[in-house]
Order: structure tokens, then sequence, then C-alpha cells
């Protein structure tokens, strides 16, 4: 190997220096460098330069159980670096942005778009934009042991703002209350709803034959109440309800799917507390690093007409 390109001097000079009798101070003239160069080769045993770069094992500032728990929240929230960064660092002290990206470079798992699911890939699709009041609901699945339960899951287009409740059924009563507790929890007045076509919102999958022909759907009666326009998905293309569908993976991910719960009661406590953090502190890239909480007050300032009280005064809950 021969020296590097700013070296001053060559592997034969090193080797003179190495075998040499004279003081540093003489070689040092003799080969006109520097004595501290003299004094360097004279110590090390062999004529080669030393490899460039942190040793295997040195450098990074994360603990195997830091780089661990990094690893594992990519994998089950699937969130984006900056909002990733958001959630694990009052964690981890010494995580940056950068040591983070680096850790999702050495385990494969920087580019976010090869760890979603393939129908995930093909449903992505920006959102038209609109103002605080599109609300996208749907209902989710959760096993406690042998019970069943669900999760009913309303978030705003336009803050993603989430509001939830869990219930040991989803019966269209259930359904029409949940959206009159999302009404009254939100601060401004709700224009649009979506949702599929479920049983628990709509007549709409039931043939012909079968739909009442006397009577109104609850949820959508409520609908008309209160002004509001309510949209179904097409037919069994429930993922055009894409930007709840994933919440409600999201919400599963860091609840169900990692912690054990006794009962309805531990896991509504956990709820509870997710929803804090998710709508208070985690800033989303997709409505430009500001929390949910944050960008309702942009569009308070901006927009006051369409709010029907003063989002200072939100209260954040579950139903009990």
């Amino acid at each position: 190997m021969s020296p590097n390109r700013t070296a001053t001097t060559t592997h034969a000079i090193r080797e003179k220096i190495q075998n040499a009798e004279e003081s540093i101070s003489q070689l040092a003239s003799k080969y006109h460098i520097n004595p501290k160069t003299v004094h360097k080769w004279k110590r090390r045993e062999s004529v080669e330069d030393l490899k460039c770069g942190r040793r295997p094992g040195q450098g990074s500032v994360l603990s195997e159980v830091d780089e661990a728990i990094i690893v594992e929240t990519r994998r089950k929230s699937l969130l984006p670096l900056d909002d990733l960064y958001d959630l694990l660092s009052p964690q981890i002290a010494t995580l940056t942005r950068s040591n983070l990206h680096r850790c999702l470079q050495r385990h494969n798992l920087s580019r976010l778009s090869e760890l979603l699911p393939a129908e995930e890939k093909a449903a992505t699709k920006t959102f038209k934009t609109y103002e605080p009041g599109f609300l996208h609901i749907d209902t989710a699945q959760i096993n406690l042991g042998q019970d069943k339960w669900y999760l009913f899951v309303a978030i705003d287009r336009a803050t993603r703002y989430v509001y939830l409740e869990l219930h040991d059924n989803k019966r269209m009563e259930t359904a029409r209350d949940f959206l009159e507790h999302t009404r009254a929890h939100y601060p401004f007045k709700i224009e649009k709803i979506l949702t599929d076509n479920g049983i628990e919102f709509s007549y709409n999958p039931l043939p012909d034959s079968k739909k009442p022909k006397d009577k109104e759907h609850p949820f959508a009666a409520l609908c008309k109440a209160r002004q509001i326009e309510h949209r179904t998905t097409l037919v069994k293309h429930p993922w055009t309800n894409g930007m709840v569908e994933a919440m409600n993976k999201k919400v599963k991910a860091n609840t169900t799917k990692r912690f054990h719960y006794n009962n309805a009661d531990e896991l509504k406590a956990h709820l509870f507390y997710y929803l804090l953090n998710y709508n208070f502190n985690l800033k989303l890239r997709a409505i430009g690093r500001k929390t949910p909480f944050e960008t309702i007050l942009q569009w308070y300032d901006k927009k006051p007409d369409i709010f029907v009280v003063n989002p200072n005064q939100l209260n954040v809950g579950l139903n009990n």
C-alpha cells in the first residue's frame, strides 16, 4: 500500500527513521520534516498508514437498546423521520435527527415507502385541501381475550385532530351517538363526513328488497338533522377512506399490538393518554410539522367564523 497523497514521508524514509540511531531533531533536519512526524514513525511498528474513520463498534452514541427501540417503533408505527424523532427524543437523550436517520439506514428502514404493505402503496393519494370540518369516520375491531370491542375513530382532514371512543358493539345507535359526541367535541362546525358502507353507517350494503322503506338510517338521519353532508365510499372499496384507516392502524400499533390489557378500562385509560399525546404533542409532517391542536389554533386565527367555540376551551377525553 502506498502512502497517502499528503504524506511527507515514503515507506523507505519511514523504515530508515525506525532503524536510525540519530536523535529526533537530527532526523527531522536530515529529512526536512516535522520532529512530531519523526516521533510518530519512531513509535510505529509498521510503515503503513493507519485506516481512517471510526473502528467497528465505536463512534455511535446510540446504544444497542436505543437502536432496538428505534427499529421496533419504526416497524410498528410507520412514522416519517421527523415524526419518529419527535416521538422518541424524550425517551432517548442522545438522539438527534442525523443519528436517527443513520440508524434507520443501518437497519434498511430509511425508506418508509418500502415498509408499507402493497395495497397501501397502491392506495397512496394526495387528499384535496379542505377547511376544518370534513371528518373521516370508521370503526376497527379490537380483541381483548375472548371479547370483541370496537374502536370508533374520527379524524379531521385539515387539522388531523382525532376523536375516538371504545364500545362493546357497533350498532347503528352506537354510531349515531358517537357522531353526536364527536360534534360536541370538535370546536368547529362539521360540514362533511366520509364513512365506509358498514351497516352502522348506512343501509347501502343491503339489497333493495331488504332496505327499510319507512325509516331512515339513524346515522344518516342525524347527519340530515345537523345539516351535515354524509358521503360514503364506493361499496367494497374501503381503502378510499384511507386517512382514517391509517389512523386506526396507528392507534392499534401503539396500543393493542404492543401491550397487554386485563380489561377494557385499562385499554380506555391508555387510549386516553395516547390521544392526548397525538393531538397535543406529536408534530405531523402532513400539516407542516405542527401538532393537530396547533393547526386548529392557526385556523381559528385565520377563519374564526367556522368555529362554534374557542378551541382553547377544548377538553379531550374518552367515553366512560
